[in-house]
């Protein structure tokens, strides 16, 4: 590993699904869909002996994986959302848990989920 500052690397993806949000009071309390669009930012401050921190193409096949198991599915009827509601800040923090272990050698920094191309939440571990 060669000793360096610290790299940002980036990846995006998006999946389709449905939720209603419980005790909302208005129109989210209805059942409704988006197209989730999904941002993960992970730090490494060391690069493997061919200067890459983590691959790309490994980090994109982590999160479709995840990704995969909310693609087309009612959120409220996975068993992570069963005891909260599946806003966008549960969607993100559910994705970062999940992918945070497979994370090797770097940090896991972030995860972004945007509802619309307008409003998104981003989840950190501090």
């Amino acid at each position: 590993m060669k000793d360096v500052n610290m790299f940002e690397i980036f990846v995006e993806s998006d999946f389709c699904a449905a939720h209603r949000l419980n005790n909302y009071r208005g129109a989210c309390e209805n059942l409704h869909g988006h197209n989730f669009k999904v941002e993960v930012v992970v730090r490494c401050k060391k690069l493997n002996q061919i200067y890459i921190g983590i691959d790309f193409k490994e980090l994109k096949k982590y999160l479709k994986e995840i990704l995969s198991t909310l693609d087309h599915r009612y959120l409220n009827e996975i068993d992570y959302f069963s005891k909260t509601n599946p806003t966008s800040e549960m969607i993100a923090k559910y994705i970062f848990e999940t992918l945070k272990p497979r994370i090797k050698d770097c940090m896991l920094y972030s995860v972004s989920v945007y509802e619309t191309s307008t409003s998104k939440v981003t989840y950190t571990e501090d």
